[in-house]
């Protein structure tokens, strides 16, 4: 496959982005209780994400020929090839089904190994968070870049907890403790794209989350990047995608932080 342009494709993928985050934004507060579903104890789903899902595939699949795709719904043959699409219709299914205003869309493009685009869209704020690989990071067309905050105790951190009660609980514990003594603040908030997207742009300064998936993270990590930012798994390792977990905040922080999550789990 030849090289395609990144420039050229960013501007429809976001345009993709919001055509169908207006489709969830008008879903918003309608959907009955008979129409959701549960994955598992923590994991919800409804007509809306599947529909979204077939919207932005059906879409992408114009954009790349051949291109292999990774989804949240899997709605289509889940395949990756040279060129992969990595998809979450609605980060944050939670959020929207108990009729709290803060949710995503993400969607990511994969070149072989490299992560070449990515956009985050806030459905109910209507912000676009969107980058290319080598572009810097935007919102709704603006650069922004990474949080300049030099110490902890001058950091807004966000988390999210896993599905999994019984994974590394205690640790998670201990984390949570810790920065609620010594950060600025210490926030949940339910969406893992759009607290990326957020660290991206300043909003706030770190965040840390373990067992998610490719497609919570992927845009967010390419935004974190392009704004300045770093990006590591626990391990300090650029394996986030992989091993489902990452650490993300400015250059200055980040050794700090890194520090204290990878000896907390590291801890009996």
């Amino acid at each position: 496959m030849d090289q395609i342009s990144l420039e050229e494709i960013l501007p429809k993928v976001e345009e993709i982005t919001k055509e169908v985050g207006a489709f969830i934004y008008d879903q918003f507060g309608k959907v009955t209780k008979e129409q959701i579903e549960s994955k598992a104890m923590n994991s919800l789903v409804s007509y809306v994400d599947k529909t979204a899902e077939e919207k932005i595939v059906k879409q992408l699949s114009v954009l790349i020929d051949n291109a292999g795709f990774i989804t949240e719904e899997e709605t289509v043959d889940q395949e990756i090839k040279d060129y992969t699409w990595i998809i979450d219709p609605l980060d944050g299914t939670t959020n929207f089904l108990y009729n709290i205003p803060h949710f995503s869309v993400s969607i990511a493009l994969k070149h072989k190994e490299d992560i070449v685009i990515g956009v985050v869209y806030d459905v109910m704020k209507k912000e676009l968070f969107s980058c290319f690989r080598g572009g810097g990071s935007f919102l709704n067309g603006h650069p922004i870049s990474i949080g300049k905050h030099a110490r902890l105790d001058e950091a807004l951190v966000v988390t999210g907890f896993p599905y999994n009660k019984e994974l590394a609980f205690k640790q998670s514990m201990q984390l949570m403790e810790y920065f609620l003594v010594h950060a600025r603040g210490f926030r949940r908030l339910g969406s893992a794209a759009l607290d990326l997207a957020y660290v991206a742009a300043g909003r706030l300064d770190i965040y840390y989350e373990a067992t998610l998936n490719s497609w919570d993270v992927a845009a967010g990590i390419l935004l974190i990047k392009e704004s300045g930012g770093m990006v590591t798994d626990y391990a300090g390792e650029n394996n986030s995608l992989e091993k489902g977990e990452i650490i993300a905040s400015n250059s200055i922080l980040h050794a700090q932080v890194h520090k204290l999550i990878n000896h907390t789990f590291k801890s009996e």
